[in-house]
């Protein structure tokens, strides 16, 4: 199973919308839970260390991914944190000034399945479609793979 990632035509957003065999409490443990996290966050050939994550409405993240002996940081604040949806910034501090708005809502399928809804609200069109274009759909694909099967393990 893949994410549906697609443009936003009058804004620059990104809408990313994924199936799961997981219950949205499930999920939304796996988002804030910095251990579960740094399991499942990124594509397969990055490793996550989480440097602070305080997962709470006005708390603040940070962690490294790391490609050998590349490292990517990225950091953000929580804007709004409840069972049923997340907002946060997102910044990749290669690139400072290009902050994300991010709202993450879990939609309870019923029968222990949840479509995980994702926006990203950019700053410019550019910077959406850099952000299209930089690879990141095999990091949520395979990030949400993994995700997908941390529930299949039960260890969500």
């Amino acid at each position: 199973m893949t994410a549906k990632i697609e443009a936003d035509d009058k804004l620059p957003i990104i809408r990313i919308t994924r199936d799961f065999d997981a219950t949205p409490e499930q999920l939304f443990r796996a988002h804030t839970d910095p251990e579960l996290f740094a399991q499942w966050n990124g594509p397969d050939s990055i490793s996550t260390k989480i440097d602070y994550w305080d997962a709470r409405t006005g708390g603040s993240w940070r962690y490294v991914g790391t490609r050998g002996t590349d490292e990517f940081a990225f950091h953000g604040s929580f804007h709004e944190v409840r069972p049923d949806l997340i907002v946060q910034t997102f910044t990749w501090e290669g690139q400072p000034d290009g902050v994300s708005l991010e709202t993450l809502r879990f939609e309870d399928l019923g029968n222990g399945r949840t479509r995980l809804h994702a926006q990203s609200l950019v700053d410019s069109f550019e910077g959406r479609d850099a952000w299209l274009q930089s690879g990141m759909e095999v990091g949520v694909n395979e990030g949400y793979a993994r995700l997908e099967q941390l529930a299949r393990d039960g260890k969500l």
